[in-house]
């Protein structure tokens, strides 16, 4: 099996990205109605701009055409994440430990899909946060999704 058209887009986008010292953060490529969407995420720190998303796009879209790796037409969107930013990689874990985060599961653990709680960290393969002083280890592979929590 080839690889999925996300990480291939990561691939191309990954360098253009950094090379403007931004992080990629995450990359989805998803049918909505007619059109076939590719929304890339960047971010840094203090936020990105509208000139930062312009210019990535720019880049990106250029080098896209030139690569070619998406069979059929698509619209390209280059964004920031938003205040509820994913977690997906081990340096996204270290760099937001502390903070509170969303996390849902593909099966419930203790009842729930859905968790909310102080991350503490990642640790051989799994999540670790606290939830009401009691801290809980979660298997990465159980996880769908990781989020920052919006604190208000």
């Amino acid at each position: 099996m080839g690889k999925k058209t996300e990480d291939l887009i990561a691939e191309v986008a990954e360098p253009i990205v950094a090379a403007r010292g931004l992080e990629l953060v995450d990359v989805e490529y998803n049918k909505e109605g007619e059109n076939w969407i590719l929304r890339v995420f960047i971010d840094k720190e203090g936020g990105v701009s509208l000139d930062d998303c312009q210019e990535i796009s720019r880049s990106l879209s250029d080098s896209l055409d030139a690569n070619d790796p998406i069979e059929n037409s698509y619209l390209l969107e280059v964004s920031s994440p938003g205040i509820d930013r994913p977690l997906k990689t081990e340096k996204d874990f270290k760099r937001f430990t502390g903070k509170l985060i969303d996390l849902s599961t593909y099966a419930p653990i203790n009842g729930q899909r859905k968790l909310t709680g102080e991350l503490l960290g990642l640790e051989d393969g799994e999540i670790k946060i606290k939830i009401d002083d009691q801290e809980v280890a979660i298997p990465r592979d159980k996880i769908a999704q990781t989020r920052l929590a919006i604190e208000f």
